[in-house]
């Protein structure tokens, strides 16, 4: 427990705060067959085009307000939209897949923030899903993939960058716009 002085970080409150929304997206279809050992390319197809209508217009987002953001957040390593495009061609899936739209609001820094701690955490656990695809045979995993080795360092100084660039005052926007950016997902993933 911390000391009655000491305020939790804003990566704690995040993680905290999230957490029920968190598992909420991972009742998804698809990590529900990946997880019983029943994923198809079908089922993935299907997972990465939902993941493109909901990444790609964020990464817009990200790229309108790319201004707002210094250097050290390395904006240009964390678009990963196209792999998801290069992962459907792979499994034959031809033309652009629809956008999400019930998207949340993603117009100030502070937004964008929260929906990043949920896209960029995302990464990790692309690790993850890619291995297991590599047991089925599915070779369609360049979105999960990503950044592969970089994958920890650009988690680690997006954490840095967070921590630098929240303050008491804008922490409840951030924490808000993460638990929408979960909510918003999980409802699109689970859509038929």
């Amino acid at each position: 427990m911390l000391p009655p002085t000491e305020s939790p970080t804003i990566l704690s409150r995040l993680r905290l705060e999230t957490r029920p929304f968190h598992d909420a997206v991972e009742q998804n279809p698809f990590n529900l067959a990946l997880t019983a050992g029943s994923v198809t390319a079908t089922g993935t197809a299907r997972f990465l085009a939902k993941m493109y209508g909901f990444v790609q217009p964020y990464e817009a987002r990200l790229r309108e307000h790319a201004s707002a953001f210094g250097a050290g957040w390395q904006l240009e390593e964390r678009y990963r939209a196209p792999l998801i495009l290069e992962d459907l061609a792979r499994l034959g899936h031809l033309g652009t897949p629809p956008q999400c739209p019930a998207l949340p609001a993603w117009r100030t820094l502070l937004q964008l923030l929260g929906a990043m701690y949920v896209l960029e955490g995302s990464t990790l656990g692309g690790q993850v899903i890619a291995r297991q695809l590599d047991k089925t045979g599915i070779a369609a995993h360049a979105y999960f993939t990503g950044r592969a080795e970089r994958t920890g360092p650009l988690w680690k100084s997006f954490c840095q960058e967070l921590a630098a660039a929240a303050t008491p005052a804008t922490e409840p926007a951030i924490v808000e716009s993460a638990v929408h950016t979960f909510q918003s997902l999980s409802e699109w993933l689970n859509q038929p």
